[in-house]
């Protein structure tokens, strides 16, 4: 593959989960607009259609699964359609997440915690546990986990998210350092402030962003496209010796 086409993603089947909206949405797009065909997942299909629809529209190929990734059963229904479909996945994006609990650390309830951890660690585990097998057994992958900068320094008030995050930075480190020989390279994404819906209770609370912006270099936040550039490389030829590391698009966040 010559330097020119880098990024081509032309004959890859690449499934985004949580790509109904938000930062999942413009990854998906963007795969599309590389040449991949796309399977959008999200728990809602009607969600996923609309999407779908869009890719489509221009000129795109793709197909919505419904999966909600907190659950077993839903995980394994999805990768198995997949497998007999296409007989293969050269691209998995764990993106779909959840932020339940807002508050201090030490009034977090059980049902919000194990609900944090069965979608964003148990979810992100299995889907990349499966995935990297059926990825191993045709010649490897890409696997790319959305995080966050909240895994590296935690958000206020997001105590259990921000530990899933982390967890997730492991995860990516874990299944990169074991998954290498099977030519599965494992990298994740960690977003900075970006205006999503899933983060909206946030990015639209002036005393939250009066906190926030001076840390951050660029002084804004993000827009949800500006983070599928990294995703776009990570997945594609122009990554090919790039495994175990975290990408971070946060406007300079973490470098205060």
């Amino acid at each position: 593959m010559t330097n020119a086409n880098l990024f081509d993603l032309s004959g890859k089947i690449a499934l985004v989960t949580g790509a109904s909206r938000g930062i999942g949405e413009s990854i998906a797009k963007t795969f599309a607009a590389y040449g991949a065909h796309v399977i959008v997942s999200s728990r809602k299909a009607e969600a996923c259609e609309t999407v779908v629809a869009a890719i489509r529209e221009a000129g795109g190929s793709a197909e919505a699964i419904a999966c909600h990734i907190g659950e077993m059963a839903q995980i394994e229904a999805m990768f198995a359609a997949i497998e007999k479909k296409h007989g293969r996945l050269d691209i998995l994006v764990n993106n779909a997440a959840t932020n339940p609990y807002f508050g201090p650390i030490l009034d977090t309830d059980l049902g919000s915690f194990q609900k944090t951890v069965d979608v964003n660690i148990r979810g992100y585990f299995f889907s990349s546990a499966i995935g990297a097998k059926l990825m191993a057994r045709n010649g490897g992958g890409s696997i790319i986990n959305v995080a966050s900068v909240n895994g590296v320094i935690p958000g206020d008030m997001q105590g259990i998210y921000s530990i899933t995050k982390a967890a997730v930075i492991s995860m990516t480190h874990a299944f990169a350092k074991e998954c290498g020989t099977s030519k599965v390279r494992v990298n994740a994404l960690l977003p900075g402030a970006t205006d999503t819906k899933f983060a909206s209770a946030l990015m639209h609370n002036p005393e939250v962003l009066n906190k926030l912006l001076p840390h951050v270099p660029m002084r804004r936040i993000a827009a949800p496209d500006e983070m599928a550039g990294a995703v776009l490389y990570l997945a594609s030829d122009a990554a090919s010796y790039t495994t175990g590391t975290c990408i971070n698009v946060d406007g300079g966040y973490l470098i205060g």
